[in-house]
């Protein structure tokens, strides 16, 4: 995986060293997050860990990259000794995390994990430490108003992704991360123009 995510990131910004390897942090920050979701809802501990190690492993698809992704989660832990049995499960659960919201709940267990361990891991505090070097690596004249401003259009998709939650502890820290995501950016904005000097 991390192989793919440096592929991935020398491509995204055309070089050969990046600054910043975005999806290799989302990855590990999401196989974190679907371990604890696993355990507090009584998940496959087995599917829950590959599918989540595995789910942007063909990323550079594009749209396609859950159901690429679910192949090659297929060669790949078939060539290991993961349980034979639990294979399709976990391509399953790969082909299943699409989208930042759903307008029907995944009825799958593993599968709602890993789509709630792979949202948690875009909103919140999270999400504005993995956006922001990405944002500055492309450059255009960044500013931190600009910074602002693209919170806050991330903000309206992360409310969606917040009500999409499919598990009961996905969707109590889901609730916060996106508080202090707002939180975090007027606290910002507050400080650029100066409102902190009035109280």
């Amino acid at each position: 995986m991390k192989q793919a995510t440096t592929a991935e990131a020398r491509q995204r910004f055309g070089t050969n060293d990046p600054l910043f390897n975005y999806r290799w942090e989302h990855v590990t920050a999401v196989v974190t997050l679907a371990l604890k979701l696993g355990e507090l809802t009584g998940a496959d501990m087995e599917v829950v860990e590959a599918a989540a190690w595995l789910h942007d492993i063909r990323k550079e698809a594009g749209p396609k990259h859950p159901q690429e992704g679910a192949k090659a989660a297929h060669e790949i832990l078939e060539k290991t000794d993961f349980p034979k049995q639990k294979i399709g499960h976990v391509a399953r659960a790969i082909r299943s995390h699409q989208g930042l919201w759903r307008r029907k709940p995944l009825q799958d267990l593993e599968s709602q994990v890993l789509w709630d361990a792979d949202k948690l891991a875009k909103i919140g505090l999270t999400a504005a430490f993995h956006f922001t070097p990405l944002i500055l690596m492309k450059g255009n004249g960044t500013t931190l108003e600009t910074l602002i401003t693209d919170a806050r259009s991330n903000s309206k998709w992360m409310s969606k992704t917040v009500a999409s939650m499919h598990t009961e502890p996905a969707k109590r820290a889901a609730q916060k991360r996106l508080k202090r995501f707002n939180k975090l950016w007027a606290r910002l904005e507050a400080e650029l123009n100066g409102q902190d000097l009035l109280s």
